[in-house]
């Protein structure tokens, strides 16, 4: 390709708007032109590193076994009125009515649509294992759109379903997406990780997520380095204390903390470690059947509630934050003094976490404004409580699998896989004929890839102070061809117009930057873009048959004979 030829638009600053390096430097490099609020086009030069992720997601799903289709992306609402999924899914997904007033959707994602696909002609035993799946265009409609194509309201998404006889056939594709997962990132020659993961609104049991490591990733990842553990925090589990709890060693007292509501607040007016204070979090379950309880959720004054690991304990599924009001009426006093030492038989329910299960002489709320309890101890200060994993890890905490210390890390999730086991395939009556002519419902596997995201996490991951610096894999071109005075030497011209028909012919895939431009702005667009190598082409080298060498991510370039350049080339992609 040349420049001349090519939709070519650099900007030297991103959009005041702009929020995270990837949405800057896409927006910069031309890759991404902005057309609403969360919704982009993809221009010529994003679009190449686009299709470049997509085909490798395509080879590597191919190779295994999985069969290609295209769902609509206008989806009927009965479909996700008959999995019970519309009223939960809430304002994201983004109704409307055709012309004859009937409910249609445009789909998030598409689980309704390929279970149904399959229930009409999938009959038998014999017509299982199927796997089918799409790359193709969602919609989500974000309340507050960001960070570019990341979190986009339109994005490109591979979704692969499976459809299987039994759960042991589901947990052997399962396997077998998770090593397809692995070569495809591997492939893409990004760093990730794969960690387990919580279902979340999709359901089902088994989950992993993939992620892109980055410094400005979202999710925190917990990870021992000294074996293979990694999950996310929402799902990683925070081992009790060995050590047993320490017998009381002080009277339970009163002590005035006038306008200290905040652990860290009262932890330093009386001088001790945050880990000293409990902090009661009150909490309110409203189940189906019309009850309504007051709970406290105790966690250590150091330590972050973890809501999935509560929203999974049946005691408290569904629960809500108690009110200012709701905790006044319960516990008589406004939040930031509240504690579980409670007298006066009041029904309210207490679940420690377990940290703090194994805490004595600790300090907490004394249920009166401006003031603590202090050298409080459980047996005898109050009942022992329910105890319960609450608590989001932190780095150091002990690994689950007993193998070492847990690190904590950004990661940006761009592929997730479920095993979503029957909840759609019985919501929908997907069934099939057994061995015995008995009806089944068959088991469901659920195999994402956020394709446009993929690159904006690339990009995170990958850059620097001059721009995008993506794996070769995912780059626009392999190589730029920057030509020194390409309008006033013949001979410049001459041995550049060479090369680049000499690379193209090995199917190199290379760009010759033929516009009239000062160096400068040419070498600053090339390395914005992100290609990996460089060749300039000047009159001094050519007096000695040399061209310029330059990786994107050299210090350094380096003089080389322009005959050997194509080998040269050839064996830098070959070790790329």
């Amino acid at each position: 390709m040349r420049t001349s030829r090519f939709f070519f638009t650099t900007l030297k600053e991103a959009p005041a708007d702009a929020e995270v390096v990837s949405q800057k430097l896409m927006l910069r490099a031309g890759y991404i032109k902005r057309a609403a609020a969360g919704i982009y086009t993809w221009m010529p030069l994003g679009l190449r590193v686009l299709r470049k992720v997509e085909n490798i997601v395509r080879e590597e799903m191919n190779r295994a076994g999985a069969l290609e289709l295209l769902m609509p992306a206008v989806q009927p609402f009965e479909l996700w009125e008959e999995s019970g999924r519309g009223p939960a899914y809430g304002p994201e997904l983004l109704r409307f009515k055709d012309r004859h007033q009937r409910d249609f959707v445009i789909g998030p994602t598409h689980e309704e649509v390929i279970t149904d696909v399959v229930r009409r002609d999938v009959k038998s035993y014999r017509q299982l294992p199927i796997h089918l799946y799409q790359i193709q265009s969602k919609f989500r409609d974000e309340i507050r759109p960001r960070f570019g194509v990341m979190r986009g309201r339109e994005f490109l998404m591979k979704d692969g379903y499976s459809f299987h006889a039994s759960f042991a056939d589901l947990q052997r594709e399962y396997d077998n997406m998770y090593a397809t997962y692995s070569r495809i990132f591997t492939r893409l020659g990004l760093k990730f990780r794969a960690v387990a993961a919580d279902t979340g609104a999709i359901g089902g049991t088994g989950s992993h997520e993939f992620h892109v490591l980055a410094d400005s990733g979202e999710d925190a990842i917990a990870y021992c380095a000294q074996s293979a553990y990694a999950a996310n925090v929402e799902l990683a589990e925070a081992l009790a204390p060995a050590a047993p709890r320490a017998a009381a060693t002080t009277a339970m007292n009163k002590v005035a903390t006038p306008g200290k509501t905040a652990c860290a607040e009262v932890a330093e007016f009386l001088g001790v470690g945050l880990e000293r204070i409990v902090k009661s979090i009150a909490v309110v379950t409203e189940p189906e059947d019309g009850g309504k309880t007051f709970a406290l959720l105790l966690l250590r004054g150091d330590h972050e509630l973890n809501e999935v690991k509560a929203g999974k304990l049946a005691a408290l599924a569904p629960f809500r934050f108690a009110s200012e009001t709701e905790v006044e009426e319960h516990l008589g006093c406004k939040p930031g003094y509240i504690g579980p030492v409670l007298g006066g038989g009041r029904n309210i329910r207490v679940i420690a976490d377990r940290s703090v299960a194994a805490m004595s002489d600790f300090i907490c709320g004394a249920n009166e404004g401006g003031h603590h309890l202090f050298g409080v101890n459980f047996a005898r200060d109050l009942p022992e409580p329910e105890v319960a994993d609450l608590r989001q890890v932190v780095a150091g905490d002990p690994s689950p699998d007993g193998q070492g210390q847990l690190d904590i890390l950004r990661g940006i999730e761009v592929g997730h896989i479920f095993q979503l086991r029957q909840k759609y395939a019985a919501a929908l009556n997907c069934a099939y004929l057994d061995e015995n002519g008995k009806s089944q419902i068959m088991e469901m596997g659920c195999y994402g890839i956020g394709v446009s995201r993929i690159v904006g996490a690339a990009i995170e991951q990958g850059n620097d102070e001059r721009g995008i610096v993506l794996p070769a894999a995912i780059a626009p071109f392999d190589v730029c061809i920057v030509p020194m005075g390409y309008h006033k030497s013949d001979a410049v011209r001459a041995e550049a117009d060479r090369l680049y028909e000499t690379l193209a012919a090995a199917a190199i895939d290379a760009v010759l930057d033929d516009r009239n431009e000062r160096p400068g702005v040419m070498f600053a667009d090339m390395e914005l873009i992100g290609i990996p190598h460089r060749i300039v082409i000047g009159e001094r080298g050519l007096k000695d048959g040399q061209v310029e060498y330059k990786g994107r991510q050299d210090g350094e370039a380096t003089m080389l004979a322009a005959d050997d350049i194509l080998a040269f080339i050839q064996k830098k992609l070959c070790a790329g």
